[in-house]
């Protein structure tokens, strides 16, 4: 499901779909938000007038929108249904994902500092919490897919990582890097020095076995991959990865309705839609 408004952004979101799998079938939607006449001491029928009025030329707006999306979409993205819709586009979108079942929606933000306007606002943020699939978040182009960046933090992160890959979602497999950041261990007992970083060397080997491991599970599906272990904070651990790898897509789980939300307002999540710097694949 593609929701198209005519910004650049969504725009953008449209140039993404050349990386993408050709979709069994592509929705495009674009909601028309008609404004109600804000002048309590008008008539009711006159009121109706101009509502119907402003209604009719925002659906010959919305259907050479429509058009034109459909003039500029990337060849052979599968079969193309439009949608020119009434209502609030939070709640249509919703409702069109949960009808149509949808695998993958695609949304372009503005990103407003952090991109309080769209994604922590009512729609973007109404979208990823409530819609099903997989979300396509871009803050700017996606000018290319050669390599993303994976963070994980369990054995239901990497479960679930592996469930969408292998369903090969994109045109060409891109080159992933498992990363995972490890808190500095401190047991509660005093410990010398060389105890607490024979500590740390141990977790960070065995964080290293499992991303092998599940590695070697995308290698088996034809992805090149590259994994990555390091020690601090969530947050800072993504953030500081991102900047040395510079990946086209961060790909990160949602853990579920639930976790879409953590997703949006949890800690790590939240800090890096808040980045708006790197395109963001949510899936789960």
């Amino acid at each position: 499901l593609l929701a198209v408004d005519g910004s650049d952004h969504s725009y953008e979101a449209v140039r993404s779909l050349k990386y993408l799998t050709r979709a069994e079938e592509l929705h495009l939607v674009h909601v028309l938000d008609v404004p109600s006449p804000a002048y309590p001491m008008m008539m009711p029928e006159v009121a109706q007038e101009l509502y119907e009025t402003v209604e009719r030329n925002m659906r010959d707006d919305g259907t050479r929108l429509l058009d034109r999306t459909v003039s500029l979409l990337p060849l052979d993205v599968g079969p193309v249904t439009k949608h020119l819709v009434v209502g609030s586009p939070a709640e249509q979108l919703v409702a069109l994902a949960e009808q149509f079942k949808v695998g993958l929606i695609l949304l372009g933000t503005r990103g407003l500092g952090p991109i309080k306007e769209r994604l922590v606002g009512s729609v973007s943020h109404r979208v990823l919490t409530f819609a099903p699939g997989a979300k396509l978040i871009l803050p700017g182009p996606l000018k290319k897919l050669h390599h993303m960046l994976l963070p994980l933090q369990g054995t239901y992160d990497a479960d679930h990582a592996l469930s969408f890959l292998q369903q090969k979602p994109f045109r060409e497999l891109p080159t992933v890097t498992l990363f995972t950041v490890l808190p500095h261990t401190r047991p509660p007992w005093p410990v010398d020095a060389v105890s607490a970083e024979h500590m740390e060397t141990h977790s960070l080997r065995k964080a290293k076995d499992f991303l092998d491991e599940t590695a070697d599970k995308l290698r088996l599906s034809g992805y090149q991959t590259r994994v990555v272990t390091t020690l601090g904070t969530p947050v800072d651990g993504i953030l500081q990865e991102a900047k040395a790898l510079n990946p086209d897509l961060i790909l990160v789980g949602s853990r579920g309705r639930c976790g879409v939300t953590r997703m949006v307002l949890g800690s790590v999540s939240h800090a890096l839609l808040h980045q708006g710097t790197y395109p963001l694949m949510i899936f789960g």
